[in-house]
């Protein structure tokens, strides 16, 4: 996000975020309540319970599958996976936000199957049960239920530490309360449900984690977002929003090493992202999921994938971050970008005593930034900020413009293929699903050629009229690269999602086009059998016409 915020509840750190609550809230109230599909229960592995022991930093070996066990990244691992029975309810009640009687995280933000991973908690309750669900389809369910511990004791721990010359706040000093062993946890998004043992139901605390996918090659990756989470959250008493006092007290940095606040303790898994993964678990793709932090760390993680998904809200790119997407992309990996403010802010990593990459950096004023001095091309301002001006368009092809908004999507372009099957006639609108954050083709900026804009939809942010895109460019590896230009777009897929109105007419729409974008991507370069066909000058969409709001 662009602008600076007053300071408000640590719930709703920005508009985008109050959005984000109310789908929160939706889910926990209704999304698995529905169904009387039971868990039947299988083989668990009891935790370690343990105080001081730290995970191997070698990768353990990913099981051989037997078999009956089709290997990830395939279409039949997915198939099997989702036709285990799910398990109901457990989400309903969750405290949004954390009520932080018990709350907690992990030391590393993915793992692959096999490998362990320590949990930190704390808890004002006595001894926890953690129990892992993860997240998919399951014939609508929505999650299964994979592990449950024994009673977790080691749950007493000291008050967080805070670093004034970065406004930071970490729980890196907590002492690991378990080590998770994840052999036959298959890939995928889970959450760890945190309860007092003495009630092993009741509604505690969430965990996000990722177990990521040995190999994307032949994969639809999934990818979420945990830098931009990791900005948003004020556990402790700072995010890379606010402090105190408002935003101009804010953190410089924003720990991992600590509980998040928001999204019932998951950042944004379950409000935007998790939507997507089930439709992409019910389509039965051939999927591989991995974080931000993953980017960071392996410049090979996306080789061979066939599609690269970013999903509701993935704002804070560092340098790798950004170049992994590149050569994705010009290798002929197809891109999607299914919220707006894309890769808008640039990070960078530093070390914590977990581990090497764990500290986000963001001054957003790129001139406070002390590696101004040394290294300026990575002052961590915006990417589009001088003195090395790299917009996000040129990757993404649209750009950020302004928040907050709420307006109808207005078709421009019925032809396209990812409107095949909607009805949808130039002029037609879907009410609602413009916001809060909004992208515009922006001519003045770099704009990939040929880009194709299939939405084009007039927006009045602060008092400029401009325009939301949803926009579909290709290149000459063949790789298309799709952007929704709205934030509101994984919420749209869904007929309880308030910013359409429940509308179960516009879910259905929304639901048609984000298949076949993803059926679609799933076959390859998708720009060798759709290739853009440019619009701009038909749309009058050009420098003269088009303003960004700088």
């Amino acid at each position: 996000m662009s602008q600076p915020l007053s300071p408000r509840p640590l719930t709703t750190h920005r508009p985008q975020r109050a959005r984000g609550h109310i789908a929160v809230a939706t889910f926990l109230a209704c999304a698995l309540s529905a169904c009387s599909v039971t868990w039947t229960p299988g083989t668990q592995t009891s935790p370690t319970a343990s105080t001081s022991a730290e995970p191997s930093s070698a990768p353990s070996a990913t099981p051989t599958p037997t078999p009956t066990e089709p290997t990830w990244p395939s279409a039949q691992a997915v198939a099997q996976e989702n036709a285990k029975p799910g398990e109901e309810g457990w989400l309903t009640g969750i405290s949004d936000p954390p009520g932080g009687t018990i709350e907690g995280f992990t030391d590393r933000p993915s793992v692959r199957p096999g490998e362990s991973l320590n949990v930190r908690i704390r808890s004002s309750d006595g001894p926890v049960i953690v129990t892992a669900y993860r997240f998919g389809h399951y014939a609508g369910v929505g999650s299964r239920k994979v592990w449950t511990s024994q009673p977790v004791t080691s749950v007493t721990q000291p008050a967080a530490t805070y670093t004034a010359a970065t406004r930071s706040w970490s729980a890196s000093n907590w002492s690991p309360s378990l080590t998770l062993d994840t052999t036959d946890w298959p890939p995928g998004n889970y959450v760890l449900h945190l309860a007092p043992s003495r009630d092993p139901l009741a509604k505690g605390g969430l965990i996000p984690l990722t177990i990521r996918t040995p190999t994307m090659k032949g994969a639809v990756v999934l990818i979420n977002a945990n830098t931009t989470w990791a900005a948003y959250n004020h556990w402790g008493g700072t995010s890379l929003y606010s402090g105190k006092t408002g935003y101009a007290d804010r953190g410089y940095a924003a720990s991992l090493d600590r509980p998040i606040d928001f999204g019932a303790g998951t950042g944004d898994l379950i409000a935007n992202e998790r939507p997507l993964v089930m439709l992409a678990e019910e389509l039965g793709l051939s999927l591989g999921y991995a974080t931000n932090s993953d980017m960071q760390a392996d410049p090979h993680l996306l080789d061979g994938a066939t599609a690269v998904i970013s999903l509701g809200h993935d704002e804070y790119y560092s340098q790798a971050m950004r170049d992994i997407l590149v050569k994705a992309r010009d290798s002929g990996t197809n891109i999607a970008f299914l919220g707006a403010n894309a890769i808008y802010r640039q990070i960078r990593f530093e070390p914590t005593p977990l581990g090497s990459e764990r500290l986000v950096i963001n001054y957003k004023d790129g001139s406070l930034d002390p590696i101004m001095a040394t290294n300026p091309k990575a002052n961590t301002g915006s990417w589009r900020s001088p003195p090395f001006s790299r917009p996000e368009s040129d990757l993404t092809g649209v750009y950020y413009q302004c928040n907050p908004v709420k307006a109808p999507m207005v078709v421009a372009d019925a032809s396209s293929w990812v409107l095949a099957g909607t009805g949808l006639k130039v002029g037609d609108k879907l009410a609602g699903l413009v916001g809060s954050e909004y992208d515009q083709v922006t001519p003045s900026a770099p704009t990939p050629r040929p880009i194709e804009v299939l939405f084009h939809s007039p927006v009045t942010c602060k008092g400029d009229a401009q325009f939301s895109d949803v926009a579909y460019y290709t290149t000459s590896s063949g790789a298309g690269v799709f952007a929704s230009g709205t934030s509101s777009w994984v919420c749209g897929i869904q007929a309880d999602c308030s910013e359409h109105g429940k509308d179960p007419g516009i879910a259905r729409t929304m639901r048609t086009m984000t298949v076949n974008l993803l059926t679609t991507f799933a076959e390859g370069p998708a720009g060798r059998s759709h290739p853009a066909m440019d619009n701009l000058d038909a749309l009058n969409i050009s420098t003269r016409t088009i303003h960004d709001r700088k």
